[in-house]
């Protein structure tokens, strides 16, 4: 068990992907230097509602952990910086600082074993190759095994136009191959 910062966000980020983000709140700001001061992750949550009136956003209890591998103060005044997820993690008790920061206590969830990559899932292999290609900095830093089950699924469950409860299961999964099935039959139609 440790106690996390949590962001609530309108993405979802797995084991092994790339966030880039713009922080301009100062509950936010006031973390990533705390992060980047004593070189510590901060937790990545699915935003289930904002509460109007009420500082603590509703997350989903799954998330993932991430820590900051770059920034930079970009042109528009904010803040940019580009987290690598770690680790998932589920909240058992949560709490809101005086400053509105949500925080945490959570317990890790175990990433499962990576396993090698069935042929029938090589297309979906091939897609995220296609897509690698195509994608800006930072996702450059995306550093992985097209031969890797865990790997091409939890890349594809992050870069793919899915909606947001979908990712979230896909990060929830703890079976890579299932994981790939149910991405198959939602992008390439199979029954």
């Amino acid at each position: 068990m440790m106690d996390l910062a949590v962001f609530p966000l309108n993405t979802v980020l797995f084991p092994g992907g790339v966030l880039p983000l713009r922080i301009f709140e100062t509950r936010y700001l006031d973390m990533v230097r705390r992060c980047m001061r004593e070189d510590q992750p901060f937790g990545v949550c699915l935003m289930l509602a904002e509460n109007p009136g009420v500082s603590a956003a509703r997350v989903c209890e799954v998330g993932t952990w991430g820590r900051i591998v770059d920034w930079e103060q970009r042109s528009d005044g904010l803040l940019g910086i580009t987290v690598m997820g770690e680790q998932r993690f589920r909240i058992c008790r949560s709490w809101t600082q005086p400053d509105g920061l949500n925080m945490a206590e959570v317990e890790e969830l175990d990433w499962p074993d990576e396993v090698t990559l069935p042929r029938e899932y090589e297309p979906l292999a091939g897609l995220l190759h296609r897509l690698l290609q195509e994608l800006p900095e930072p996702y450059r830093l995306l550093q992985g095994d097209l031969q890797r089950a865990g790997w091409v699924s939890a890349r594809l469950s992050e870069l793919l136009p899915l909606e947001l409860p979908q990712k979230q299961m896909l990060l929830e999964m703890d079976n890579h191959l299932n994981r790939l099935q149910l991405l198959r039959e939602t992008m390439l139609g199979d029954t």
